[in-house]
């Protein structure tokens, strides 16, 4: 706030306050004005936290999120022992095996239909009723290794 602006915390709520030009008195009367909304906004949070306590709303909060944790606990212990379970029985490693083997199948196959496609654009080259080689031929990238 500007020194010259008006001031609502002041007890007449339109009279401008400059820290210059305050009197002694005008500078008490804003202390004790100050004093005085302290004092009502602690009021008004002691009634508030009152009517929260008394209605259970903290209460009920607090075992909501007691019960929330407990679930969150025991759902990460679950995953937790299904993981070492799977471990143990080679599960994992038995996915992950069969999921490379699916990637080596994968690549041979696009190596067959590639070397096929070759075959077959050459052998059309060389037959009497093609004139010229096709145009926009398309090849397909070869996806990465996982």
């Amino acid at each position: 706030m500007s020194n010259t602006e008006k001031n609502p915390s002041t007890s007449a709520g339109t009279r401008i306050t400059s820290l210059k030009h305050m009197t002694p008195e005008q500078t008490a009367d804003a202390i004790k004005n100050v004093a005085k909304n302290i004092r009502e906004s602690s009021y008004k949070m002691r009634e508030a936290v009152k009517a929260i306590r008394e209605s259970g709303a903290i209460d009920e909060l607090t075992e909501a999120v007691r019960e929330a944790t407990i679930a969150a606990r025991d759902t990460a212990r679950e995953i937790s022992d299904t993981a070492k379970d799977m471990r143990e029985r080679g599960v994992i490693r038995e996915t992950i095996n069969a999921a490379e083997e699916v990637n080596v199948a994968a690549r041979e196959t696009a190596r067959t239909v590639r070397e096929t496609v070759s075959r077959k654009e050459r052998s059309e080259l060389g037959s009497p009723e093609v004139s010229e080689r096709p145009s926009g031929k398309t090849r397909t990238r070869e996806t990465p290794t996982l």
